[in-house]
């Protein structure tokens, strides 16, 4: 999916991997519970509305960590494996983590805004011409986080070439992740975007990543190189 070449260390760093690992036994427990103990996990730790009486605090963090289905999993698992080691290696271990459950929170924060203004209509009318229709009740899943981590790669590997699996034509990260967002805006406001998918939540997640690097940027100014 890229041939960006790096010189850092291959050893595969410990926060990918304790994520992998925790995700995956995070939907293994919400295969086997509902059946074994007659514990429903998605709806548990799952993201609900905040005025919903079902919604706990906590699910703005255990929510990135629960997904609807294997394929659900599968691909963000991938996106992290892709694009999250890279990362990891060149910030460390503790900056990437925080930029991950970061913008992972700011994911569900948005995904909570756009539930608003789809819950009053006139609200979402009157501030964005946009009258939404119907709200998602539950939102699983760290794709927000994972959009996070891709636009944090186009910004560090500019010129690396990525390409999607239905188009294999190679493009610019630079370039590639602003047309991704378009597409997921432009998915998020059509009238048919009813496909239980949170793209408000995906670009919420680029969104806050954006703005925690762009604050570790100014605070590093003074050295020599921030990444």
């Amino acid at each position: 999916m890229t041939d960006y070449k790096s010189s850092i260390s291959p050893s595969f760093p410990p926060v990918i991997l304790n994520l992998l690992v925790i995700n995956f036994l995070f939907w293994l427990a919400s295969v086997v519970l509902p059946g074994a103990a007659n514990i429903d996990v998605n709806t548990a730790l799952g993201l609900h509305y905040w005025q919903s009486k079902d919604f706990h605090a906590y699910q703005l963090l255990t929510y990135m960590f629960q997904h609807a289905s294997f394929d659900h999993i599968f691909f963000n698992m991938f996106g992290l494996f892709m694009f999250g080691p890279v990362l990891e290696q060149v910030w460390g271990s503790k900056r990437f983590l925080f930029f991950y459950i970061f913008t992972g929170i700011g994911a569900a924060l948005t995904q909570e805004v756009m539930w608003s203004l789809s819950i009053y209509p006139q609200i979402g009318s009157a501030i964005t011409n946009i009258n939404f229709g119907g709200i998602e009740p539950l939102t699983v899943g760290a794709s927000g986080a994972i959009f996070g981590i891709l636009l944090a790669f186009a910004m560090v590997f500019p010129d690396a070439k990525m390409m999607l699996l239905f188009l294999p034509i190679p493009i610019k990260a630079k370039y590639f992740v602003p047309v991704y967002a378009l597409i997921e805006l432009f998915m998020g406001v059509a009238s048919f975007s009813g496909d239980n998918v949170a793209h408000f939540a995906h670009l919420g997640g680029a969104l806050f990543g954006l703005i925690l690097i762009l604050v570790w940027k100014r605070s590093a100014r003074n050295r020599n190189n921030f990444f």
